[in-house]
């Protein structure tokens, strides 16, 4: 087994080397760079760099040329990506072309939020699915199974921007009971003890959580349902209960156990919640994390920020993977990764 990890490791570095390089290469081709945005902030607000003669460019060759060799687009592109590369492993992602900011700097005061709303999203999931999938196994066919099974789809056929764009209107436009928008409200530091503040934050994360919850949730549900079903008419199961042994306890010592594995190849995704955000979610409820970071660096071709948020992620996704292996071997004896 020892082995097995070891090699997926090493595989960690062409992997990550693949993702970011082909990314890189996205954002050296497409239009709109810092130059081309620069140029036309000045056009518009008549910037020191304008010049009064009628048909005349804003900026002049050498200005350009200057810009490109700050940003780095002077160089060839493999030898741009080896010199990020470079100062990646010093642990330097560069600066913001749109904040003039030191990039770790700004994933770092945005990473509290995604933190909270990635653990709690993940704790939401696990903890009302997994007993949720275990009723609806041992009530197949009920009432109970059908309704839920209605609803669960829903959910799951609905895409989370959706949810969320729905929960926004009727809740907080409509109904008023939840704000439009934002993490805390604007008063939370003036708020004077632990359950206030608490209050004021379940108040504005309630809907962006039921919004980034409801896929998963709907997965990881059916997901041990159907595990479930599928151990409880095996004929271990079956064995074990005709030889005397309680139903009940058939299915916690035997059933539950085998049932389990299909969820523990997820559990490696917890390494990643800290990085969990949706960059649609974020947006559509005006909330400050790194989703939201990470779109308005797309927009406004911020290439230092996305290439920061997408090594950090691509690197913890990949390293998450492996812990799900891990994850399985210690649910399921039988797996062995001696090939």
């Amino acid at each position: 087994m020892g082995q097995y990890f070891l090699r997926r490791l090493l595989l960690l570095i062409p992997t990550f080397l693949g993702i970011t390089l082909v990314v890189f290469a996205v954002t050296r081709f497409v239009p709109g760079g810092p130059v081309e945005r620069m140029l036309m902030e000045s056009q518009l607000a008549g910037s020191e760099f304008s010049q009064s003669t009628r048909g005349s460019q804003v900026l002049s060759s050498e200005q350009i040329d200057e810009l490109k060799a700050f940003y780095g687009l002077d160089k060839p592109m493999l030898e741009a990506y080896r010199d990020w590369l470079g100062k990646l492993v010093r642990l330097d992602l560069g600066e913001s072309t749109r904040y003039y900011l030191p990039v770790w700097e700004l994933i770092k005061e945005r990473l509290p939020v995604s933190a909270f709303f990635g653990i709690s999203t993940f704790l939401l999931s696990y903890l009302v699915s997994i007993p949720l999938g275990i009723l609806k196994a041992l009530h197949h066919n009920s009432r109970f199974d059908s309704i839920s099974s209605m609803l669960i789809y829903a959910g799951y056929a609905l895409p989370a921007y959706v949810v969320g764009i729905f929960l926004l209107t009727v809740f907080a436009f409509q109904l008023g009971w939840f704000p439009m928008g934002g993490f805390v409200g604007d008063d939370f530091h003036y708020l004077d003890g632990f359950w206030p503040k608490a209050l004021n934050l379940f108040h504005h994360a309630l809907l962006p959580l039921i919004a980034y919850a409801i896929g998963d949730f709907a997965v990881l549900t059916m997901t041990m349902k159907n595990s479930l079903m599928e151990n409880l008419s095996a004929d271990y199961v079956r064995t074990a209960v005709a030889k005397g042994l309680p139903f009940r306890k058939a299915v916690t010592r035997h059933a539950l156990r085998n049932s389990l594995i299909p969820i523990a190849s997820h559990f490696g995704n917890v390494i990643s919640v800290f990085f969990a955000g949706s960059f649609l979610i974020e947006v559509i409820f005006n909330i400050d994390g790194l989703g939201l970071l990470g779109y308005e660096a797309v927009v406004e071709r911020d290439y230092p920020v996305v290439m920061g948020i997408l090594a950090i992620t691509s690197l913890l996704m990949l390293v998450g993977n492996i812990l799900s292996d891990i994850c399985v071997a210690l649910v399921d004896p039988r797996v062995r990764f001696d090939g």
